[in-house]
């Protein structure tokens, strides 16, 4: 797996760029991803992705956009404004997580 480094940050990533070890992650690197795909993060998008950390930790997968939304309490409709056009994938990589299963 590749290795890159932002922000003094160095991270094994795959060819799509997301994480590939989620414990290299933390909320110093999500500000950096984040700012990378044209989001600055707010207190909305931390729930999201705190809830996505946490669902991935007792689920072993990232969660896909309808699980955020029951399970998480974030209406799609919100998810689509935090994290224009592809949420479940801007989401999971941003929260340093792999796509979610069915994420093209």
């Amino acid at each position: 797996m590749p290795v890159t480094t932002l922000d003094g940050h160095q991270i094994h990533v795959n060819d799509e760029g997301f994480l590939t070890d989620p414990s290299e992650w933390d909320e110093d690197l999500a500000r950096i991803l984040a700012a990378q795909i044209g989001i600055e993060l707010t207190e909305p998008h931390w729930k999201a992705i705190r809830f996505l950390r946490d669902d991935f930790a007792s689920q072993g997968e990232t969660a896909t956009i309808r699980r955020v939304s029951t399970v998480g309490g974030i209406p799609v409709k919100e998810l689509f404004t935090l994290f224009p056009q592809k949420p479940a994938k801007k989401m999971a990589y941003v929260a340093g997580l792999p796509k979610p299963h069915g994420c093209v």
